[in-house]
């Protein structure tokens, strides 16, 4: 009887930390969204995690005259300190960005609020012209 009991409270275990190892290390979708980040910030109470919103136009079959918006609310990992601190310099400046991210199955207290990570900040500068591309400035004769 006790054996049987170790046993079933052994496979249990085994069973949970699967599940959780599952919750913590699974991808369920990545993609790109772009747009303007608008909020960013770290909060919580027992845990403190990073969390922003994208500000994303809306286009399309709607009349660009409206001034309609989405949020894509998202979370970055404590240890991306690069991504934190590309974030927080576009989101003073308004620089479009697009934000490459994966989706988890569940958001677990300890990583973020949301189920949206960010992996990756691409900025979206104009681009500024080299000398050698830039017009001869050469005086007319």
């Amino acid at each position: 009887m006790r054996k049987t009991l170790i046993w079933v409270i052994s496979i249990a275990v085994l069973i949970g930390a699967a599940y959780i190892t599952f919750l913590y290390y699974g991808t369920y979708s990545e993609g790109v969204r772009a747009g303007t980040v608008i909020k960013l910030s770290k909060r919580g109470v027992v845990f403190k995690t990073w969390e922003g919103q994208l500000n994303i136009r809306t286009f399309g079959a709607l009349n660009s005259n409206n001034n309609l918006a989405e949020t894509f609310e998202f979370s970055i990992e404590g240890d991306q300190e690069e991504i934190i601190s590309t974030l927080q310099e576009v989101s003073l400046s308004g620089e479009r960005v697009n934000l490459h991210y994966i989706e988890r199955y569940r958001s677990l207290p300890w990583r973020g609020s949301t189920r949206y990570f960010i992996t990756k900040v691409e900025r979206s500068r104009p681009k500024v012209p080299s000398d050698e591309e830039a017009p001869s400035r050469e005086p007319f004769n």
